[in-house]
């Protein structure tokens, strides 16, 4: 048991039965999965219905004969003082207690039973194993923001040092950072990268520029983590080009668990060992593999809180050959409250702006990054880094491709900024709206 797995242990969260439990279940076979699944889909839900007040006056205390006429959790209703929300026998002091980022709109304080919380790790080491990395004990490049305060910042100092990881915080990402973080590579013989995806592109174009190849400066390197922010195509083509190392795609929330993990078969596969992952229409039901809908999850044993048909607030499309076991998440499409009201009453995701746009913005690598941002019905706002201003016929350029891919007689602005606001742990949110 290694140093950091002895603090979980200590801190009372028991990661050796986890482990063994985690062990167990991959053990299932494909055609038992679905009992095995059924079962526990149940006792959670008949759990909750009979030890926590707060779902018993949200879902009811008769059984559900229907999983799909179960009501779906929206952060919404989670918004309320966590000591109403504990089951029976239950209190912030005897539970793993953390609280959301508030990326969605709709912050919130949660808590996790403490073997729940150790499956969690259990199952983040299990697939960080599958890539040949060994959990705080290979060396990690951490691209991440950090508190500020001195407690929080102290803290996660420590859970750095116990973690093999060391930090370069992302607030500040100009190129005498940058160069920094370049000059920690050549000295210190890192394994993995792990990091918001947008800083860790930024870093590669300022590589890229430089015309250097991370994997030289740094041999030691074997692969980057990219977690919390949308990965395109062609930046995790950059990514992987520019470090010389293959991509990982994380996509987790601290309130849940680890959701999914690029396997060694390069696929997006869903932690069906911990959660129950479907995909639903606007009216809560099921749709087929392949069709895109609302992400709910259900935490299958986390018995300290609810988190049962739990709406996560992102669309995404399971892939046709998922099984119950095996389920693959073909793409992640992004939040489902990232959404652009166009005058005509037409609704479209936020992120299709976000998506034309960055297909004619960075063609000559002149921006190094931007975001979009709706400031009245008809009118958007690209807020750009770059090393100069854009042209007329640059800005020309991208005014006729939203205006043909998107919406004609849209009001675009443009405003170049020296650094792009982070939230305070350093992600950045690719389309805002400030329509109420």
């Amino acid at each position: 048991m290694n140093l950091f797995e002895l603090t979980l242990r200590l801190k009372g969260f028991p990661i050796a039965e986890a482990k063994k439990r985690l062990a167990k279940i991959q053990d299932i076979s494909t055609d038992d999965y679905p009992t095995y699944l059924s079962r526990l889909k149940n006792d959670i839900v008949a759990y909750h219905q009979r030890e926590n007040p707060w779902y018993q006056e949200f879902a009811g205390s008769r059984p559900f004969t229907d999983w799909n006429s179960i009501p779906i959790l929206s952060k919404k209703d989670l918004q309320r003082p966590l000591t109403e929300r504990l089951s029976h026998g239950f209190t912030p002091q005897n539970v793993y207690v953390n609280k959301t980022s508030g990326s969605s709109g709709h912050p919130f304080i949660f808590a996790k039973d403490r073997f729940s919380h150790a499956l969690t790790w259990a199952i983040i080491m299990d697939r960080y194993k599958g890539h040949g990395i060994v959990y705080s004990q290979s060396l990690e490049a951490r691209f991440y923001g950090i508190p500020l305060d001195r407690k929080g910042y102290r803290k996660e100092r420590l859970k750095d040092w116990l973690s093999r990881r060391y930090r370069f915080p992302i607030f500040d990402l100009s190129d005498i950072k940058l160069e920094g973080f370049l000059e920690s590579f050549r000295r210190k013989q890192f394994d993995y990268i792990n990091g918001y995806t947008s800083s860790l592109v930024l870093f590669a174009k300022f590589l890229q520029k430089k015309g250097i190849h991370l994997k030289d400066v740094c041999p030691s390197l074997c692969h980057c983590i990219v977690t919390s922010e949308m990965l395109f195509d062609e930046d995790k083509e950059l990514l992987q080009r520019v470090l010389g190392v293959p991509v990982i795609n994380e996509y987790g929330a601290s309130e849940l668990d680890l959701i999914a993990f690029t396997g060694i078969d390069n696929r997006f596969l869903v932690n069906s060992a911990s959660l129950f992952v479907e995909i639903v229409d606007s009216n809560d039901q099921p749709v087929p593999n392949g069709t895109a809908g609302r992400i709910v999850i259900t935490s299958l044993y986390n018995r300290a809180h609810p988190m049962i048909r739990y709406d996560i607030g992102d669309t995404g499309i399971l892939a046709a050959e998922s099984t119950l076991k095996t389920p693959v998440l073909q793409q992640l499409i992004g939040r489902t409250n990232d959404v652009a009201m166009l005058p005509d009453g037409k609704t479209i995701p936020g992120l299709t702006f976000y998506y034309v746009t960055k297909s004619v913005i960075e063609d000559d690598g002149n921006v190094k990054e931007f975001v979009v941002e709706q400031t009245r019905p008809s009118t958007f706002k690209i807020i750009y880094v770059s090393e100069r201003l854009l042209k007329d016929e640059e800005i020309d350029t991208i005014k006729n491709a939203l205006h043909q891919y998107v919406a004609p007689q849209l009001t675009l602005e443009f405003e170049r900024v020296p650094v792009l606001d982070r939230s305070s742990r350093g992600k950045l949110k690719q389309f805002n709206t400030l329509l109420k």
